[in-house]
């Protein structure tokens, strides 16, 4: 009875309803709409205010200890490791080719920050209190998934190898807008601490969940373009988009539970290992693998495993944390 609780509490959440009704107008075809330049406004707003806040929580802790080491290990194990899990579980369960697949993989070893933001805004709501610091691993994260994709797709076939290629890749993933928005945000953070956060509270603070309100509006919008994708998938694809998210989520429950991790960390810990990217491997794959089918791997995360995380994927994972480990 508590999971449903937490499952109706998150569905009916502000975010969420605006979520599904983004993809309501677009399955009626409206002409409702955010135009481009706002939408990358509250992109940049949300990596901004996510990890400026997370750096204000690490400078408050005043102590990097074997908990922060520890889970910013684990983060980069997971972004390594589970690409390779999910490249032989599409081999063995699907007809991809090995160059799609492990295109696909490479998103499931990475992260979503909106699946991220909307995991802090639960807790939130709950008043459940979690580490700061768990921002650093969500911008850790990216690279090693897309590191661990290409070597599948190169080692699968040696064909998909272009040199100078992988040096643009190389630069483009550690200039990513994104990534250095957030990591950049989470340090000045971490140095200006409460008093930097005081000054731009106005800002960072009370029009959060406002602004997230219309990302996840314009999410809905995007998603409902993508799902006419969903006609030539096999269900053995679909499925996987399912479980795949709940075997990183056993993953990041059991690390959590190694490292010792309160019940709201654990929980967007979890989120991470579970959730698929759709910003930066995307774009990162159709520089590096054009051969890889994108309407196979965008749809898959985006049409599949965000929804699924965003209304049942979450209160299952705090449900799930907060019986396992203890909250603070």
């Amino acid at each position: 009875m508590e999971l449903l609780h937490l499952i109706s509490q998150n569905l009916l959440s502000p975010a969420i309803l605006f979520f599904s009704l983004g993809i309501i107008a677009g399955f009626f075809k409206s002409d409702l709409e955010i135009p481009d330049s706002i939408s990358r406004y509250l992109s940049i707003y949300l990596m901004m205010a996510i990890g400026f806040k997370g750096g204000v929580a690490i400078a408050n802790t005043h102590d990097l200890n074997g908990e922060v080491i520890g889970t910013i290990l684990a983060g980069l194990a997971v972004g390594l490791l589970q690409p390779f899990l999910g490249y032989g579980l599409l081999r063995l369960t699907t007809k991809l080719d090995s160059t799609t697949a492990a295109a696909v993989a490479a998103h499931y070893g990475s992260i979503s920050m909106v699946t991220f933001v909307t995991a802090s805004a639960f807790l939130k709501a709950n008043e459940v209190i979690y580490g700061g610091y768990i921002v650093a691993i969500l911008a850790l994260m990216e690279a090693p998934a897309i590191f661990s994709g290409l070597f599948i797709a190169h080692k699968a076939n040696p064909k998909t190898k272009h040199t100078k290629e992988e040096k643009k890749l190389a630069r483009e993933i550690f200039t990513n807008g994104a990534i250095l928005l957030l990591f950049g945000a989470f340090i000045i953070g971490w140095i200006t601490g409460q008093p930097g956060m005081d000054k731009v509270e106005g800002f960072l603070g009370a029009p959060f969940q406002g602004i997230l309100c219309l990302f996840l509006l314009d999410m809905g919008l995007l998603v409902s373009k993508n799902l006419h994708h969903l006609k030539g998938f096999t269900w053995p694809l679909a499925l996987f988009g399912l479980y795949m998210p709940l075997i990183g989520a056993c993953v990041g429950l059991g690390l959590s539970a190694l490292i010792g991790l309160d019940a709201g960390t654990a929980t967007l810990f979890t989120v991470l290992c579970a959730s698929a990217s759709y910003i930066a491997v995307p774009a990162a794959m159709r520089l590096a693998l054009p051969e890889a089918k994108a309407a196979i791997y965008v749809p898959m995360s985006l049409a599949i495993t965000f929804p699924f995380n965003v209304t049942l994927g979450i209160p299952l994972y705090y449900a799930l944390a907060s019986h396992l480990l203890t909250t603070h």
